[in-house]
């Protein structure tokens, strides 16, 4: 099992969708997620059975699912921790040799897709200083946001910024993303919500949870309460889709307004 003292744990968690416009829609479900340690990784892949980094296990820690630098000829030999130390760099921050932690999905028995993924990054000193936000698609396409020290209030960070990201073909992307991160403690809370032109709230996400030790023994339970994971995350996107096109939900096409999807690491072909 996980050594005591280790930063990196699990949170129990559950996610809520509720659509304000044009029709109401909400749902929500039950997961459970990783909260590592990025220098934390290679010591918990030999400490636990049931996962692993870069090697085929019930949970793997790939780093080619995550940001890689450059965006036009990302460098695959580099991990993690190197391609988010450069980025936090392009936008003027160095944490030296602080850690960064990670919120996110594992790819499970060999398959993955991970819609978002929250980065907490410390300085030396041990405070946190910024955060980035990893958002994918269904395309498999990816775009960070960046939320530094001028977006920090308190113990959170928060940023209203234009999405220019293709995620949902249920929601234009003229909208912003409105940013609304705790840093994560015995509680996880972190809300996202989608807001028109017009500066009206449409949508509303939540992620709420509890802090779990990463242990084996917690790793064999959720994968029993929660099989393949990462499968149902994709099935249930696309169950609430088909919900959206029956009730007459304008639908956007990727191929329009090509010039609203912008700085998009990993584009589809």
């Amino acid at each position: 099992m996980a050594k005591p003292g280790f930063n990196s744990c699990l949170y129990k968690a559950k996610v809520m969708h509720h659509r304000l416009a044009p029709k109401v829609h909400s749902f929500h479900y039950n997961v459970f997620m990783f909260y590592l340690d990025l220098d934390e990784i290679d010591g918990l892949s030999k400490r636990l059975k049931f996962m692993s980094r870069n090697r085929f296990n019930l949970f793997n820690f790939r780093d080619k699912d995550h940001l890689q630098l450059p965006r036009e000829n990302p460098d695959p030999t580099k991990n993690t921790r190197q391609h988010i130390t450069a980025y936090l760099k392009q936008n003027g921050v160095d944490i030296g040799s602080g850690r960064i932690m990670v919120l996110t999905n594992l790819c499970t028995l060999g398959y993955q897709f991970n819609p978002v993924s929250f980065y907490f990054c410390y300085n030396e000193a041990g405070q946190a200083i910024c955060s980035v936000v990893e958002v994918c698609n269904t395309f498999l396409e990816m775009k960070p946001y960046f939320l530094g020290a001028n977006d920090k209030q308190g113990d959170s960070f928060k940023l209203n910024t234009e999405k220019y990201f293709y995620i949902s073909p249920f929601i234009e992307m003229d909208t912003n993303f409105d940013f609304d991160l705790d840093i994560p403690g015995e509680k996880l809370k972190i809300k996202i919500d989608d807001y028109d032109k017009q500066g009206n709230r449409f949508f509303i996400s939540t992620l709420n949870g509890v802090k779990k030790p990463l242990t084996d023994a917690n790793l064999l339970l959720y994968f029993i309460s929660f099989p393949l994971i990462t499968v149902k995350v994709i099935w249930l996107i696309h169950l609430q889709a088909f919900k959206l096109w029956l009730k007459k939900i304008p639908f956007h096409k990727k191929e329009s307004n090509k010039e609203l999807q912008k700085e998009v690491y990993r584009p589809y072909a």
